[in-house]
């Protein structure tokens, strides 16, 4: 089956970004102009998913509001003759047709995707993280070429330090294509001693709606979660699962420094700030460097 949907697990709590995520969703924090979700509602889109699920938790109501019609800002900006920012408004409510619905518990991202499967409905689906933006290359089509061609669930995967490894679900890869493996384990969150390898899973998956099996066949793990990883494992033990390296840039946006990294590189990447953001960064690092 073509994939159709996507599911946007946004229901953590951002306690690394505190105290802006107090109030704010850190899915909804901005690089430079738009809030980090759209950038990963773009990329499914742009893959042709237009069928989205959010799940949401407690204080998100900002996700829902950002990808509703806004009648009154539409209005002002009609009213005020700003055509191009009631275009960019308006586009953001008509990209998609976005469904939402909320866990209650936050208890591990296992037990998030676990609750759209009535929504999947039998169908095979992409899962993004609503906090990791990947920008060129368009890692999450790259995935769907693979489950098209092998009809499997397809992991994204990116070699990392082994130093940082623990912070991952780690893939003991068979390479079956360059780029390309089939995962033997995926271990979640191992030291990195005991990892199977550096080859960590990255924020997207094309997932089979055989996973909902088994992840009600995963029990939780010693802080009461269920994880997506786990599941993922005893998926591969019972059909073939693929990791593909993909090509393009990822920024974590839960990290502070990445999420600087991300808007810094892609407002210097605008044609309308580049030329002069550039100066003033140039003009930062020789100042910083006479100090």
């Amino acid at each position: 089956m073509k994939l159709r949907k996507a599911v946007i697990p946004a229901a953590g709590l951002g306690t690394r970004f505190l105290p802006a995520t107090k109030s704010l969703p850190k899915e909804m924090l901005p690089i430079v102009d738009k809030p980090a979700i759209q950038y990963v509602v773009e990329e499914a889109v742009q893959c042709g998913l237009r069928d989205i699920l959010i799940i949401t938790g407690r204080g998100k109501r900002a996700i829902e509001d950002h990808f509703d019609r806004s009648f009154e800002l539409e209005s002002r900006l009609e009213q005020d003759g700003k055509y191009d920012e009631l275009k960019v408004v308006r586009e953001i409510s008509e990209m998609a047709s976005i469904h939402y619905i909320r866990q209650r518990d936050p208890i591990g991202l296992g037990a998030a995707v676990a609750m759209a499967e009535e929504h999947v409905n039998g169908e095979p689906f992409a899962v993004l993280l609503g906090d990791d933006v990947i920008t060129s290359g368009n890692a999450l089509q790259q995935m769907i070429g693979v489950y098209d061609r092998y009809g499997r669930s397809v992991l994204a995967g990116r070699e990392v330090p082994r130093s940082e490894i623990h912070l991952y679900g780690a893939i003991q890869p068979e390479w079956v294509e360059e780029n390309l493996a089939r995962v033997v384990t995926v271990v979640e969150k191992p030291p990195a001693e005991d990892a199977p390898s550096n080859l960590a899973a990255i924020g997207r998956y094309v997932l089979t709606p055989e996973i909902f099996g088994a992840l009600r066949q995963t029990a939780p793990d010693q802080a009461g979660e269920i994880q997506l990883t786990d599941a993922i494992n005893l998926l591969a033990q019972q059909q073939t699962v693929y990791a593909y390296v993909f090509e393009g840039t990822r920024y974590d946006i839960g990290k502070k420094l990445d999420y600087l990294r991300a808007t810094v590189e892609l407002a210097i990447d605008r044609d309308d700030l580049g030329p002069e953001f550039r100066t003033i960064l140039a003009d930062l690092v020789q100042r910083k460097r006479l100090v």
